[in-house]
């Protein structure tokens, strides 16, 4: 069988990838190296350098031919979503539709497209959130994983196209960007590490929902087997807050620093969590990685890459 990962030489693509390889599938990767890098993709998987809204991502697939894409190619800045409405909806709307169009014809068994649980459901109401929470996305990222699965749908009813959409809590793990904003475990783990000083946000008492990254991985390769389509939350449905994150990941580093808090940041979601008993009584996935082994596997990771 034949997989296309859009996105795979990314932090959670490239896991992934890893995984269906371990499978037995044949694999190719799809990613513009705008915040993936050549070096996480396995050695087994074939590459094209191209972005997603890219006609020419067409002539790939087309080419390809793949029983399976996994569509985890993104711009996944929050911030940047609501700075650039436009430039979001370009790559995340836009170039999931270039996707979309060209697997429409082809036979695909089934997408699986990375949507975005801490976003699509706003303000939680609820804790943990179920798949049947309201859909109240406060950022142009939200709104546009949340069209993605409509149009996903649509593609469903129109062209009987199978697919499942993952929405992931917060993935933590081995090659997250320190960098990015989304990465506050790689964040604490890198300044940590190096003695630079690591800050809080706030009060540090905004919760997320953390899952390691082999775990997601794995979630992703289950939805092959699953019948039909449907969406699916990926969380552990606990909630740890960042001054826990920063204590845990402190001691993991020999605990030298002082907790320092700086300004809150404005429109910071409070609390997220998701629950994963759909998926669970679905298909048995489970999260397997405890936070305190999933940080350690993580620090460890990031000692031996900053000793490079």
């Amino acid at each position: 069988m034949k997989a296309i990962v859009t996105g795979g030489a990314g932090f959670i693509g490239s896991h992934l990838a890893e995984a269906l390889i371990e499978k037995g599938l044949d694999v190719t990767v799809i990613d513009d190296l705008s915040t993936g890098k050549k070096e996480n993709i396995p050695i087994k998987a074939r590459f094209h350098h191209c972005s997603i809204t890219d006609k020419k991502v067409e002539k790939i697939i087309n080419r390809e031919r793949p029983d399976y894409i996994f569509h985890l190619a993104a711009q996944m800045n929050v911030r940047k979503s609501v700075e650039s409405p436009q430039f979001d909806a370009q790559v995340n709307i836009l170039g999931s539709l270039n996707i979309l169009e060209a697997v429409k014809e082809i036979g695909l068994k089934k997408l699986i497209f990375a949507s975005s649980g801490g976003t699509v459901y706003g303000e939680q109401l609820e804790f943990p959130a179920t798949e049947k929470h309201s859909l109240n996305p406060l950022c142009p990222y939200g709104v546009a994983k949340l069209a993605v699965e409509k149009y996903l749908y649509y593609y469903k009813e129109n062209y009987n196209l199978d697919y499942v959409a993952l929405r992931l809590a917060n993935i933590y793990g081995p090659r997250q960007d320190p960098h990015g904003e989304a990465g506050v475990i790689a964040i604490f783990s890198t300044k940590l590490i190096t003695g630079e000083q690591a800050v809080i946000n706030g009060d540090g008492k905004q919760t997320r929902d953390y899952v390691y990254v082999k775990d997601v991985a794995d979630a992703f390769v289950k939805m092959m087997d699953i019948q039909g389509s449907d969406q699916f939350n990926i969380g552990t449905g606990i909630e740890t807050d960042v001054n826990e994150l920063f204590r845990i990941i402190n001691r993991l580093t020999d605990g030298k620093q002082e907790e320092v808090h700086g300004p809150a940041k404005k429109g910071e979601q409070i609390r997220s969590v998701l629950s994963s008993g759909k998926i669970k009584n679905t298909c048995g996935w489970s999260p397997e990685i405890k936070l305190d082994e999933g940080l350690q596997k993580t620090v460890d990771w990031f000692k031996e890459k900053l000793k490079k």
